[in-house]
């Protein structure tokens, strides 16, 4: 780590015009990035978050504020005259070139000594394991080894930040989970500051460092993917993330730091809260599916949070078995039960059941 971040934004703002009407894409963002740090953008379509890679390469210039890479304001410099590279979803190789080519162009572009090039062409395709496929062409090689030329080609330069745009896109979803760990072996061998872009939130959670979520231009929530997960900050978040219930609800009472929501006769939500919830306060709580205990008699001795519903969808995973309950108080439940025991004793559809869970798988949101 060093004392200024590798990336930082200061007050940005980035407006299209459309129809001749101004449209912001990104709004008052304040960000820095650290060095050496895996980081992703993380959003749905149209969030922001491409705009924000752009503004990092320089193919996009802010509207208001400034860009800052390694402490120096990179705002109005050039891309080619930022130290930072960029790997697509579309790779963009050079198809009549091979692999030892296709990497070693931008060294040599850069009038690098031969003897040099050779020594990083060979160390950088070690580290991305394409180790005695230096002649081969992109068309001879899979989709992933494709990408991982891609990314040795933009490594080899040693840029002070590889910027990645959803590059396993195109990838089948094994493949793409195989290369989301190799993505990130290479981001810890190589130390440089990789920033990615995703809607995918399993790419996100595993891979990052920190993600920054987006919606509508803004930041809404920042931290590292157990952070974002176990507590989102936001509606938008708990729901974007994975899969959340959220409960809405009025607190009845509080004791011991926890507040009780009465959903009816024997049934309650129970949250952890800080002193400054009281009785009558309004709130949303988030549970995650794992989280949830599904009976299907009614449990004795809860202490915690306990609904009941009724199974309207019974879908079978393979690792889990997936319910979708419907409450008595006219909310849908996902509940996640794990088949580590008995995959075969299941609830079935129009079944009544019991929820359950521990005060502390609850998580108010925005208190």
């Amino acid at each position: 780590m060093t004392s200024s971040p590798a990336i930082e934004f200061a007050g940005v703002r980035k407006d299209y015009l459309s129809h001749g009407e101004s449209v912001p894409a990104v709004k008052s963002l304040d960000l820095a990035i650290a060095q050496g740090e895996f980081f992703s953008l993380l959003g749905p379509s149209g969030c922001g978050k491409t705009t924000t890679m752009r503004m990092i390469a320089g193919f996009e210039e802010p509207t208001e504020g400034k860009v800052f890479l390694d402490g120096q304001d990179v705002t109005g410099v050039a891309p080619n005259k930022r130290d930072v590279n960029m790997v697509f979803q579309s790779y963009a190789l050079f198809p009549h070139l091979s692999v030892q080519q296709n990497v070693a162009f931008g060294l040599e572009r850069k009038k690098v000594a031969k003897a040099e090039i050779n020594h990083r062409v060979g160390a950088m395709l070690e580290i991305v394991s394409l180790t005695g496929m230096e002649k081969r062409q992109p068309r001879e090689m899979s989709g992933g080894q494709q990408q991982r030329v891609a990314l040795a080609r933009a490594l080899v330069n040693h840029p002070r930040a590889l910027l990645l745009d959803e590059p396993l896109g195109a990838l089948d979803l094994k493949l793409r989970q195989q290369m989301q760990v190799e993505l990130k072996r290479i981001q810890r061998e190589v130390g440089i500051t990789f920033v990615y872009v995703t809607h995918d939130q399993g790419e996100a959670l595993t891979m990052s460092d920190r993600i920054a979520v987006m919606n509508a231009g803004l930041i809404e929530q920042l931290g590292t993917p157990r952070e974002i997960y176990e507590r989102p900050a936001t509606r938008f978040v708990a729901g974007f993330i994975g899969t959340s219930n959220i409960v809405d609800g009025t607190v009845d009472r509080v004791e011991q730091g926890l507040a009780v929501i009465a959903k009816g006769t024997g049934e309650q939500v129970v949250v952890r809260v800080p002193d400054s919830v009281r009785p009558g306060r309004a709130i949303e709580v988030s549970v995650r599916p794992e989280k949830i205990d599904l009976h299907r008699t009614m449990p004795a001795g809860i202490t915690g949070s306990l609904l009941s519903g009724t199974v309207s969808e019974v879908v079978y995973h393979g690792t889990s078995t997936n319910y979708t309950v419907a409450t008595t108080d006219g909310a849908d439940f996902v509940v996640f039960d794990q088949n580590a025991h008995d995959a075969e004793n299941v609830a079935s559809r129009g079944e009544r059941v019991y929820l359950s869970w521990a005060p502390q798988h609850s998580y108010p949101i925005g208190v």
